[in-house]
């Protein structure tokens, strides 16, 4: 990923999301941004900041999904919130300090998942040799037998055992291995906290007085050799040496996307009640954006070059509201534009996730044949633009709603009609929405 440039960025991105040019450039620079950086020599390299990017736009226009495909393009350690689900000191909800943890939990599992390939050779023959040993118990050795005959006799029946694994056919065979688990705490020491909720010492010391304990279980050799498979791994990956490197990776590429920014804005003149937390959240969340030290169980994780997405609707607020400290640690500003109709017809067929291709996808696995005409796709766009333009505008997310109704007969009859072709044109889609284009009051069927 480091080697896209902003342009390879926008087209990976278009494959997928249509329109929002701005967004999908701003989002692409920003990404290119991580990668310059850290070319910089160090004394340069750490006086360089994250540019911080505000997304506004209705919902339904693309926020989340050019995020979420973000995700997919870098790898960095990319963490989605709501910014809803936070709160300051004396309300409940999660610490601000929470996403920054849950960011490196994230980016021990992709480093852990990284040497896992590393080791995965010598891991397997670890786990063949533990089902052969198994398979093949010490036995002592009989008083009349030489032992090198015994050695000999035992080679050649695990050489045997060996090509049987192998070739897959004691796959359904019963072993026994030594499991650890985790015995839940009970009394005193039973709590209903999560561990995003627990202190970091509070789960170091929750996990020390409740230690592992180690069970024997009888399980297929199908089974055992994932099992062993993680035990070896984690002898062979050095913990110490990963969490060294998720720490480095979330601080110099850690990517945080905030959703629902726009509900931390007061959006009046109210300073009491909720708009209190909101207003503390704000600035809860300021020291985290402009760069601090968080304390984790791991260690200390600096935020200063983690870049954060913002991202909001902003209806009833203006991105003006938010405290003017936070506006200035979110200095590109992107505007998504309402989706067209035009937008509506190139969401259902060009991208590779298109909801037409999925649908045809799906239903195959029933093997039902389904073909949808230009037209069809033409009308059911019309008709997702109408509902939005009459009810409530929630933009590519209306294509859901209005092609799940169209497809749902089918659907609901696929393993009946299993070896048939079925044909959605424009005639078909007018037939199952008959009574949405006929009643002005939309929100009756569709909401």
């Amino acid at each position: 990923m480091h080697e896209m440039t902003p342009r390879e960025i926008v087209t990976a991105l278009d494959k997928y999301i249509i329109s929002q040019a701005d967004a999908k450039r701003a989002v692409a620079v920003a990404i290119r941004n991580r990668w310059r950086r850290l070319q910089l020599p160090e004394t340069m390299r750490e006086e360089v900041g994250p540019k911080n990017i505000l997304m506004s736009g209705s919902t339904g226009v693309g926020k989340t999904e050019i995020a979420r495909r973000m995700a997919l393009l870098v790898s960095a350690p990319f963490l989605k919130v709501e910014a809803t689900k936070f709160t300051e000191v004396g309300y409940v909800g999660r610490d601000v300090d929470s996403m920054i943890r849950d960011l490196l939990e994230l980016a021990i599992s992709m480093v852990q998942k990284e040497q896992t390939e590393v080791v995965r050779e010598k891991a397997d023959q670890q786990v063949e040799e533990r089902i052969l040993d198994e398979l093949l118990p010490d036995s002592p050795t009989e008083p009349d037998e030489s032992h090198s005959d015994a050695d000999a006799s035992r080679q050649r029946t695990r050489e045997k055992f060996r090509l049987q694994l192998r070739d897959g056919e004691l796959e359904d065979r019963l072993i026994e291995l030594r499991v650890e688990q985790k015995v839940a705490p009970m009394g005193m020491l039973a709590t209903t906290l999560g561990p995003d909720q627990m202190m970091p010492e509070m789960q170091d010391l929750m996990e020390r007085i409740m230690p592992k304990q180690p069970k024997d279980r009888k399980v297929t050799i199908r089974e055992a050799r994932q099992v062993i498979f993680n035990q070896e791994c984690e002898k062979l990956i050095d913990r110490e040496k990963a969490v060294e490197m998720a720490i480095h990776r979330t601080e110099n590429s850690g990517i945080v996307f905030v959703d629902e920014m726009d509900k931390l804005c007061g959006g009046g003149s109210s300073q009491h009640g909720p708009d209190v937390s909101r207003q503390g959240v704000q600035r809860d969340l300021l020291p985290i954006i402009e760069g601090t030290s968080v304390n984790t169980r791991h260690g200390v994780v600096k935020t200063d070059h983690i870049l954060f997405v913002a991202a909001g609707a902003f209806h009833a607020a203006k991105p003006s509201d938010l405290m003017p400290e936070l506006q200035g640690r979110l200095p590109i500003r992107v505007e998504l534009s309402d989706l067209t109709e035009g937008d509506f017809v190139r969401i259902l067929s060009e991208p590779e996730n298109a909801i037409t291709k999925q649908q045809i996808a799906m239903l195959a696995t029933e093997g039902v044949t389904i073909k949808f005409t230009d037209d069809a796709v033409r009308e059911i766009a019309s008709i997702a633009s109408e509902v939005n333009r009459r009810t409530e505008n929630i933009g590519a997310r209306r294509l859901q709603t209005i092609t799940e109704k169209v497809m749902d007969d089918v659907s609901f009859e696929a393993p009946e009609i299993s070896g048939q072709h079925v044909t959605i044109d424009k005639a078909y889609v007018n037939e199952r929405l008959a009574d949405i284009v006929k009643d002005a009051d939309l929100s009756k069927f569709i909401l």
